[in-house]
């Protein structure tokens, strides 16, 4: 018992080994404790869906209505993205987006990040334009008011259009053989609650004509530029929304750039979006 007795009694005796040995116990411990969970425990980027859109379509309502799954609640324009870790389940058995975004739903479950967007024109580029690029994204809903889409379609099918050529573009602009993922858009054709909000179909046509009117004008526009020829061709093709050459633009024409779009009518101030949430889904 002499051995231990004297090894105690060199412990608590002070001296300056035992302070050295001490600060190097309490500074590198937590230091190599925190390395081995950082390099045990995987890191995974969560997938995410980018909300778009002209201002007031509701995109930040329905970020709050499907962060909270109650009621939507009023918002103001936004000025900064935010974002959201939600979670889908396979339950085929949930009737509502409600219930299958529940915690305790059965079934395996995925999270993902909603990213909500400011939808002024002089903030597109800055926050939503540059989402675009990112390798998490799975899918982008563009969110617009059915009801008032008349007074500015203009304004939507040139955000639109943006956004599908920045889509059109990542498809080639891979650094290996190997193609991006696919990213698929959906065209939340939101407020169909309202008496003057255009049915989904129509708001199909009436985005797929004016979007082919802002092709041909931004067509035109490089002819009429002085650029030179072989320029012109060049630069025009880069800018070419879908089918090059073609006399009307579709949205089918983008699946030749693996981007599906899917136009469906919702309600975000009365909770009708289900659709739109097994849209998410099928993308997470």
């Amino acid at each position: 018992m002499e051995d231990p007795k004297q090894l105690l009694e060199y412990i608590l005796t002070p001296s300056a080994e035992i302070f050295i040995a001490g600060a190097i116990i309490v500074i590198l411990l937590p230091i190599l404790v925190h390395w081995y969970i950082a390099w045990s425990t995987p890191y995974t980027t969560l997938p995410s869906i980018l909300l778009a859109g002209p201002p007031g379509g509701g995109k930040t309502s329905l970020l709050t209505l499907l962060e909270r799954g109650d009621a939507a609640t009023a918002t103001h324009t936004s000025q900064t993205p935010q974002a959201v870790e939600l979670t889908v389940s396979d339950d085929s058995g949930a009737a509502t987006f409600r219930e299958a975004a529940r915690v305790d739903a059965p079934g395996s479950h995925r999270k993902f990040q909603l990213v909500d967007t400011p939808g002024h024109g002089k903030l597109r580029n800055q926050h939503a334009m540059a989402q675009l690029a990112a390798s998490t994204l799975r899918g982008v809903i563009f969110v617009l008011d059915a009801a008032t889409l008349d007074d500015c379609l203009a304004d939507a099918a040139a955000y639109l259009y943006d956004v599908l050529l920045a889509l059109q573009k990542r498809t080639g602009a891979g650094k290996t053989s190997k193609a991006p993922a696919a990213i698929h858009v959906l065209v939340a054709a939101n407020k169909l609650d309202l008496f003057t909000a255009l049915p989904a179909s129509l708001v199909k046509s009436n985005l797929e004509a004016e979007l082919g009117r802002i092709r041909k004008s931004r067509s035109k526009g490089l002819l009429d530029s002085g650029v030179g020829d072989d320029e012109v061709g060049s630069e025009e093709q880069d800018g070419w929304l879908g089918e090059y050459g073609s006399e009307k633009f579709t949205f089918r024409q983008m699946r030749e750039f693996d981007v599906e779009i899917d136009v469906i009518g919702g309600s975000v101030l009365e909770g009708n979006v289900d659709k739109w949430w097994d849209w998410i889904s099928e993308r997470i």
